[in-house]
This record gives structure tokens, sequence and C-alpha cells, in this order.
């Protein structure tokens, strides 16, 4: 056992001097970024080889302050950052491996747990800080070998972070990921709550790795080889490992796919067998079908001549019924039509109904007022009845009057003429005499005078007269207009209130 324990680390270490001798060859001397590669991968596989063998010779579980595991996680984060493209944010530019770290969640969905976990780290505030965390836990988990290697398999997603000559991007990545096989011997328990992975400084310590050349190296030599064998032989067990479990993956894989298969070729004959047998059921389904074709071509010419008489007594009842449902169509709509003009005349009749209370009340106002009018008019009847009387008094005086003054005309005519055939019997009896001449000129002036005071006062009485007839005219049309008025507005409301009733 031990025989072949050798020979598979022999084998290993063969593996990888002819993957580093490939390195080598395809390395340019003139080319610095490619000494920077060779430089990184060496004291990646110092910092390694150290770790593995202070472990087995310390013995037990490393934690943070072990200063080879310190100096591990410095040159795989100089690794890392080896080649990084730089991304300009506001705060300047920035150069972080959290980034490419972040794919392996995608590429690997156990990562999604470290993920997670370094999310929910409250001391880490920057991406340089979370990818030291995730680099421990990687560690802890005993899967970083794995992961490395499903990220530097997807040098497509890798050119996003990387340059093209980046140590990711080249054989150099790949050596160091197979390089990492060997950590998965050790043990460590590392706690990131107290420790400032965001401001750490990442310096090589080289010192580490430079060895005086003495009698002690040479006496430790068989020591060293014991331990070199020892952790090939961990590498071998922890790669056999691998090995087997995709091994039985792949068989399980194998197994599952010929159950499918001799499943789907079992389902293959029932189907082949399902179609002859529905093959056969549809040629014996044709042969019925044209017999009973056959045979119901002569019943439905049997039928024709009887069943032409049912069709038109179907047909004459179907028209009726269609004429008959066509009134009931034309009487439905007469009655949703009637119904319609009834209720826009019920709609009419109260907004008419509104309409006539509020006249009504307009109505019954106004006769208020006519009552209040016909009142006044009433006193105003009154008063001017009153005024009339007075007036007919003076008129009636006035008449008396005037009578008086006809009488008195025609008795100062009647004197006047009675003087006259005095005067005229005296110069008749006694003869003209000239000194009777003024006297009569005086008589004859004062005649005239009375005449033209019996004019005067004639124009006076008829002046009365017309007076007193024009005022009994106006009285008497004020009184009939009055009364009038009154009772056409009194017609008229007693008509609006039985319209409106």
């Amino acid at each position: 056992m031990l025989r072949e324990s050798v020979c598979m680390i022999s084998d290993m270490f063969v593996y990888s001097w002819m993957s580093f001798l490939t390195v080598l060859l395809a390395l340019d001397p003139k080319d610095p970024i490619a000494i920077e590669r060779l430089n990184l991968m060496n004291m990646a596989k110092l910092s390694i080889k150290g770790l593995i063998e202070s472990a087995l010779n310390l013995g037990r579980t490393l934690d943070s302050d072990y200063a080879p595991l310190q100096q591990f996680f410095v040159v795989m984060e100089h690794c890392l950052k080896h080649g990084l493209k730089t991304k300009k944010t506001f705060l300047g530019q920035n150069k972080s491996f959290w980034g490419p770290l972040e794919l392996v969640e995608k590429l690997t969905p156990e990562a999604g747990e470290i993920t997670a976990s370094v999310k929910d780290l409250p001391g880490l505030k920057t991406p340089i800080g979370r990818g030291r965390a995730w680099l421990r836990l990687a560690l802890m988990q005993k899967k970083l070998s794995d992961y490395m290697k499903t990220l530097i398999n997807r040098k497509d997603l890798l050119s996003e972070f990387y340059e093209a000559n980046a140590l990711m991007m080249e054989e150099e990545g790949a050596v160091i990921a197979g390089l990492l096989v060997g950590l998965n011997v050790i043990d460590a328990n590392l706690c990131m709550k107290g420790e400032d992975l965001d401001s750490q400084v990442g310096v090589i310590d080289f010192s580490m790795y430079l060895k005086d050349g003495g009698p002690s190296v040479k006496s430790t030599e068989g020591d060293g080889q014991i331990t070199a064998i020892l952790d090939q032989k961990n590498y071998v067990e922890e790669l056999n490992r691998h090995l087997s479990a995709s091994v039985n993956n792949l068989q399980a894989k194998v197994d599952a796919l010929e159950k499918s298969n001799t499943k789907l070729t079992e389902e293959l004959a029932v189907a082949n067998n399902r179609i002859i047998t529905l093959q056969e059921d549809v040629e014996r389904v044709k042969e019925e079908s044209s017999q009973l074709l056959e045979s119901t071509c002569k019943v439905v010419k049997a039928d024709l001549s009887a069943d032409g008489q049912i069709l038109g007594e179907a047909r004459k009842q179907l028209k009726e019924e269609t004429r008959l449902r066509l009134d009931a169509e034309k009487e439905l709509e007469l009655h949703i039509g009637m119904k319609q003009e009834m209720e826009v005349s019920m709609k009419m009749l109260e907004k008419d109904i509104c309409e006539k209370q509020d006249a009504l009340l307009a109505l019954r106002q106004q006769l208020e007022e006519l009552r209040k009018l016909n009142q006044e008019l009433s006193v105003k009847s009154q008063n001017s009845d009153a005024a009339m009387k007075q007036k007919s008094e003076i008129i009636s005086r006035l008449d008396e009057t005037a009578n008086q003054m006809v009488g008195t005309i025609k008795q100062l005519e009647l004197r006047s003429h009675l003087e006259m055939e005095l005067r005229k019997e005296k110069e008749r009896k006694s003869g003209f005499y000239p000194d009777s001449l003024p006297e009569e000129k005086r008589n004859f002036t004062t005649q005239r005078e009375v005449r033209f005071e019996i004019e005067e006062m004639k124009k006076e009485l008829e002046e009365v007269r017309k007076e007193n007839i024009l005022l009994r005219k106006l009285l008497e049309k004020r009184n009939t207009c009055s009364c009038v008025c009154l009772r056409q507005d009194v017609n008229e409301q007693d008509q609006s209130i039985i319209d409106n009733l």
C-alpha cells in the first residue's frame, strides 16, 4: 500500500514538474509580466509547502495568528491581484479581487454559503476585506482548490476582471490551483470577528523562505523527505477521494441512463404494439363504416319521401312560429314604447305639478296682493264717493244759483223791455224833445251794461254746466273702470286657481 502511495506521489510530482517545465519553456526572458507570474507561482509553491510542513510538525488546528498561514493568505492575495483591471468609481480607481470570487457562487452553488457568510460579517466595509474573509472561509471548508479550479476553467468570465496576461488567465494559475489540493490535509479554525481585514497590509515576508545551507539542513533532510512523502500521500488520498466521488456520480448517472433507456425501450415496444392494434381497429372501423354508410343510404332513400312531408309541415310551423315571434316582438316593442312614453309623461306630469304648485303659491300671493289692492281701491272709492257727493252738492248749489240768475236775468229782461215800451210810449205821447237825449243815452248805456252782464253770467253758467257734466262723466268712467278691472282680476285669479287645481 505504501509502495502504491509512493508511486502515486511520484506521478503527481512528475506531473507538477512537467507543468512547471511547460511554463518555463513558454516563458519569455524579456517579458517582465511573465517573470512576475513565475515569481508569484514560486512563492505560492514555497508558501503552500512551508504551511503544510509546519502544520504537520505542529500537529494541531491552526488559528489566525499562525505566521505561515498569514503569509499564505498574503501570497494568495498577490496572486489574485495580478493583472486585475482597474475600475473607475466616484472615489477614484479601484482594484479588488472580490469581483472574481463572487463568480464562484454562480458556478458552484456550494460556495453560496461562504458568500452569504462574508456579506453578513459586521466588521467588513471594503471589497478587499470581503475577499480576504472569503479565502479564509474557503480554506476552513477545504474547498479552496476546487473553487479555484472552477474559476480558472471559466476564462471567458475572468476576462471581464483580468488582463489577458494575468496570472489567473495563464498556466501559472492552473499550477497554483493544483498545488492548493495539498491544503485539504490542514485543519484551520479562523475567527474573523475581531480581526481587521479591511486595513491589513499584505507584504510578503521572504525571510521565512530563505534557509541556510549548513549541516542543520542536511541533518533534517530525511525528516523533510518523510514529511513531503506524507504530504504527497495526503494529497493523493484527497485526490483519490475526489476521483472516487466523481466516479460514483458518473456511475449513478450511467445507471440512471440505462434504466431510462430500458424504460424507453419498453415504452417503444408497447407503443409499437399499440400502433399495430390501432391500425387493425382503423381497418375494422373503415369496413364497418362503409357497411353502415350503405345501409344508411338505403334507409335515407326510403325515408326521403316521408321526411319531405314532415319537412314541409315543419317549415310551415317554423314560418308560423316566426310570424308569431315577430308579432310578439312588435307588441313588446309597442309596450316598451308605451311604457317609455308613460314614464316620460309621468315625469312631465310631475314637473307640471311642481310648476303648478309653484304657480299656485305665486297666485295666492297675487290674490293676497289683489285683496289688499281691492281694500285700498274700496277705501279710495269711498273717498271718491264722498268727494262726488261734495261735488254734487256744489253742482246742485251752482244749479240753484244758475236758476236764480236765469230768473233774475228774465226779470231784468222783462224790466228792460217794460221800460223800453214805457219810454216808447212816453215818446209817442209827448213827442221828441232834445233835452231828453242825454237821459236816453244814459238809459241806453245802462241797458247795454245790463245786457253785457247778463251775457257774461250766461257764459259763466254754461261753463259751470259743462264742468259739472265733465266731472260727472269722469267720476262715472273712473268708477266703471275700477269695478271692471277689479272684476277681471278676480275672474282671472279664480280661473287660474281652477286651472291649477
